[in-house]
């Protein structure tokens, strides 16, 4: 059964965190999406230096709302059983409708962030027209959201199959950047690169930021060896793209 975008927003929104100045100006804001192991410490952090910059932040989890906790969502989204980058990309629509409405939004500088499956969320968001019922698994799906939307933030992104980036083009075309990780184990960084020279021959303004990481490099405690690995010194020089994006875009 397809939510409307009005009840997808409903369900999100008690799980949404925000952070921000503690006044009641209309400011720019970013909406983090996290990665398939749900909301963790450093998605937090990324957005309180986003408020601390003088801009709105909010984290938007996708998983309690479904009622997954850390160890559901390893194991179903983790693994690919459920809440494929498509579907889950509906959160992303209803977020940015829901969340441009608030009085201390400005809803014509937004940005959306997301790491590794949150990543591959907003980019499967942006193939959609969102003309027609079902598009984004909404059944009153519209573009008119992401129009205020003047940033997207990539970390890590899942870019394999199923991700519609490799088959489809970008109906919306804000300013990108994507941070890729060379030693990334699920999305090969090649790929990674050949997908973002697809998107630059359709106009699509996207830059990378090539670290010598692994996936999952700026969550601290994360280790598995050459396959995910925390780094410090690479955690820092994208927690230093993530502010500068953002004031490109949206100051």
């Amino acid at each position: 059964m397809l939510d409307t975008i009005q009840r997808r927003f409903d369900v999100l929104a008690p799980y949404i965190e925000a952070f921000g100045p503690a006044d009641a100006v209309k400011r720019p804001a970013v909406l983090l999406f996290h990665a398939c192991n749900g909301v963790r410490e450093h998605i937090r952090q990324y957005a309180r230096q986003a408020a601390d910059a003088g801009y709105r932040a909010f984290v938007v989890d996708s998983f309690m709302p479904r009622g997954w906790d850390h160890t559901a969502a390893v194991s179903l989204v983790c693994s690919g059983l459920q809440l494929h980058g498509y579907e889950r990309s509906g959160d992303v629509l209803a977020a940015v409708w829901g969340l441009s409405q608030r009085a201390d939004v400005d809803a014509s500088r937004l940005c959306l962030a997301g790491w590794s499956h949150g990543a591959w969320s907003i980019m499967d968001l942006m193939t959609q027209r969102l003309s027609r019922s079902g598009s984004a698994r909404l059944m009153d799906p519209t573009p008119e959201p992401l129009k205020g939307v003047q940033g997207v933030f990539l970390v890590y992104p899942y870019i394999n199959f199923p991700a519609r980036s490799n088959t489809h083009p970008w109906e919306y075309k804000p300013r990108t950047l994507a941070i890729l990780a060379r030693n990334d184990f699920l999305t090969a960084h090649a790929h990674a690169l050949n997908i973002v020279n697809h998107l630059r021959s359709e106009n699509v303004p996207i830059e990378t930021l090539d670290l010598d990481a692994t996936h999952c490099f700026d969550e601290d405690g994360v280790h598995f060896g050459a396959f995910m690995s925390y780094d410090r010194a690479c955690h820092r020089r994208a927690e230093e793209a993530f502010l500068g994006f953002l004031d490109e875009t949206l100051s």
